[in-house]
């Protein structure tokens, strides 16, 4: 069973068709990439996949597993401290014990930051902390919007390897990005200027 489906999705903004008869599954052990120029809809795909957009669309999106999704832009509290926005991450996905959240931390690279203040981290670290979530993540389907935005060279493989293992695990992960991937695990491409669909 895959575990999202999407069938016939059309959407349609400011008069301009922005995908028509969109339809793909998303399978356990998937990485899947979306391309298309800017404005192709890319975000809003994802969003409409995530279950944020429910309106303002044609078609079905079937989820039949739990899923994390992480936007383009960072969702940390500035006043909240990168452990505190982890605790307090409103995914749903549960409460994350403080082992977890500590590992998570570091394996982003911000061991020695865990409790200073959001605001007083540079934009990289912001998105460290939204980044942390996928190692706190229980949740079989990730979807991310831009993952490496503000990721130096070093992070961007190191989150590579992290797709290629979970999807290796049985889980899936579809992402936005404007870059080739180089992972060790085969990329399932998904061109919205083309339509051509896994």
């Amino acid at each position: 069973m895959p575990l999202l489906a999407a069938r016939d999705l059309c959407l349609e903004r400011g008069g301009r068709q922005l995908f028509t008869g969109l339809s793909f599954a998303v399978l356990p052990g998937q990485l899947i990439q979306i391309g298309g120029a800017n404005g192709a809809g890319k975000t809003s795909l994802m969003r409409i996949l995530a279950g944020l957009s429910r309106y303002g669309f044609e078609g079905q999106v079937e989820r039949n597993a739990s899923l994390l999704y992480l936007g383009h832009h960072s969702a940390v509290k500035a006043m909240l401290t990168p452990r505190e926005n982890l605790a307090w991450h409103v995914s749903g996905e549960g409460v994350y014990s403080d082992a977890v959240i500590e590992e998570a931390l570091h394996k982003v690279g911000l061991y020695g930051y865990e409790d200073v203040p959001s605001h007083a981290l540079s934009a990289g670290q912001h998105r460290r902390v939204n980044l942390a979530r996928l190692y706190c993540s229980s949740s079989p389907l990730w979807l991310l919007d831009e993952p490496f935005t503000a990721i130096d060279v070093a992070g961007v493989g190191e989150l590579e390897a992290l797709f290629a293992r979970h999807a290796r695990l049985g889980g899936a992960v579809v992402l936005t990005s404007h870059q080739r991937l180089g992972v060790d695990h085969p990329v399932v491409p998904l061109d919205l200027d083309t339509g051509i669909a896994p």
